[in-house]
């Protein structure tokens, strides 16, 4: 049996909500990779703003070159009210066709919130969404040294590496 390998970068940064964004919304949390994070400031964006399940959406894109955040994105949550990013990321898992997930490495940049307790379970979620094992997913978080924006707390990039393959037939 013979296989094909590929990988793909995605990325994606989102700045935190202003304190007149907190007021108009009250109920918004901060989420990444599809985990709460109570008492954090939320991420401003049209969606939940989930910019873990961003950056892996955009890197599945480009394993696929079908790119769902923008266009396909924006009707899910402008035209259909769809705010949740799990639902872009599988849009994105569904133009997958014959390639499987073998991996991810997802790198976080910013200088809050700490993201090394949560990070267990970050990996579990992103297991239960991709078919992936905790294994196959590896989570680091950086504050940068306060080099960018996001490392002097103005908000998070997240950059993610993912790997596939699909079977060769001979």
């Amino acid at each position: 049996m013979r296989y094909e390998y590929r990988s793909a970068i995605g990325q994606d940064s989102h700045r935190f909500m202003t304190a007149a964004e907190r007021l108009a919304d009250p109920e918004r949390q901060l989420i990444l990779a599809g985990i709460i994070f109570p008492d954090e400031c939320p991420l401003a964006g049209n969606s939940d703003a989930d910019v873990v399940l961003h950056a892996l959406t955009n890197a599945i894109s480009g394993l696929t070159g079908v790119n769902i955040l923008g266009e396909t994105a924006d009707r899910l949550c402008l035209e259909e009210g769809i705010t949740d990013s799990f639902q872009y990321l599988q849009a994105a898992m569904a133009e997958l066709g014959s390639w499987q997930l073998c991996g991810l490495s997802i790198s976080i940049e910013g200088k809050k919130p700490k993201i090394a307790p949560h990070i267990p379970s970050m990996k579990k979620k992103l297991a239960a969404m991709t078919g992936l094992t905790d294994s196959d997913i590896g989570i680091t978080a950086t504050s940068g040294e306060g080099l960018t924006a996001f490392g002097r707390g103005e908000g998070l990039q997240v950059f993610c590496l993912v790997s596939a393959r699909r079977r060769i037939h001979d």
